[in-house]
């Protein structure tokens, strides 16, 4: 069965996720600094900052970051990524309660996760922390899929063995940006690749909160699945995921928390 609380549905596959999910485009970075004000001196919070992938640009940026995460064990992994960064601080916290002080950070961001997030508690949660004239920046991979035959037979493959790949994928989809950005808000996109060999590609399907694990009947089937829609479609013993990345920007303002 899913995991439904959704600070724990990675708890399981922390390994497949700091192994193989996406990094994200070094524009981004460059639209933070053009777009957001983001320089070295800047104070960053990253919410549910996971394994860190994120946050290590963040840090090798310069920046002073505090990385908010609820899941232990992602915070742990983590926290193992960026050890050697003296600018970067892990907090147990979550984006609608980061425990951070009011009014102390130039830039909220959040890679990966908003669409788990309580958009109306998380907002006034990144106003509250915020310096007036601070900057809310909310960024996801989107795979493409239907950009390939691959892609369109890997898609096939997630509506029919997923658990609940299409609550996910829908929650995602109807997303309100608008409850995060109560004033007017900017959205950039970039291109991104990932390229895998067979292990890889299992493995970034297993980062995936919604396929079965090991000890589900479906497990097996959806692995043999996967490994005809590799062979049928790898070039020199690759197959590649392309991703639209894309960051939603703006100011909050003064909304009152």
């Amino acid at each position: 069965m899913p995991v439904k609380d959704a600070t724990q549905r990675f708890s399981s596959r922390v390994d497949n996720y700091v192994r193989y999910r996406p990094g994200y485009p070094r524009e981004v970075v460059q639209l933070l600094r053009d777009e957001c004000g983001l320089s070295a001196e800047s104070v960053v919070a990253d919410i549910a900052f996971g394994t860190g992938i994120f946050t290590q640009m963040l840090l090798e940026n310069g920046n002073r970051v505090f990385g908010v995460e609820p899941n232990e064990d992602m915070r742990r992994a983590g926290e193992q990524l960026l050890a050697n960064y003296p600018q970067f601080t892990s907090i147990a916290g979550t984006a609608e309660a980061t425990t951070l002080p009011d009014r102390s950070m130039d830039l909220v961001t959040a890679a990966q996760a908003a669409h788990w997030f309580d958009p109306e508690k998380a907002r006034r949660e990144f106003v509250r922390i915020l310096k007036p004239d601070g900057w809310l920046a909310l960024l996801w991979n989107d795979r493409r899929l239907d950009s390939t035959e691959f892609l369109r037979q890997y898609e096939q493959l997630l509506r029919t063995y997923g658990t609940d790949y299409e609550d996910v994928r829908q929650r995602g989809m109807t997303l309100a940006l608008e409850g995060f950005f109560p004033q007017l808000f900017q959205t950039r996109e970039f291109e991104y690749k990932q390229t895998f060999d067979y292990a890889g590609l299992e493995g970034r399907l297993l980062s995936s909160s919604y396929v079965p694990q090991k000890d589900h009947p479906n497990y097996e089937a959806m692995l043999r699945e996967l490994r005809r829609i590799f062979d049928a479609h790898q070039v020199n013993g690759k197959v590649s995921f392309d991703y639209d990345t894309r960051v939603h920007y703006g100011q909050l303002g003064n909304l009152k928390t």
